[in-house]
């Protein structure tokens, strides 16, 4: 997300609002947005603490979503038919 919005700005497209990365995870947007947490997640890998500086720094925004609604799914994991079929009339504007 990073680097399109670069590409972006460097082609004078860029939208001025901050990017929004929804997340099926609760307790991941939680531990990305607040540093009370810190002592706790000191094993948890660089790209993590690259993210919780991304949204600290309101370079993108994570917003929750329920699982059976995320999109991305459709291009990352098996899924039933019907979960499949409505992830893909999301993906088309159906």
């Amino acid at each position: 997300m990073k680097w399109t919005r670069s590409l972006l700005t460097e082609l004078n497209l860029l939208s001025s609002e901050t990017p929004t990365l929804y997340c099926d995870n609760q307790s991941a947007i939680t531990i990305s947005e607040n540093d009370k947490f810190h002592n706790r997640t000191k094993h948890i890998d660089i790209r993590h603490h690259f993210i919780r500086e991304a949204i600290k720094n309101k370079e993108v925004e994570l917003k929750w979503i329920e699982s059976k609604s995320q999109e991305a799914d459709i291009l990352t994991k098996p899924l039933s038919r019907p979960q499949f079929v409505d992830l893909r009339s999301k993906l088309m504007n159906q």
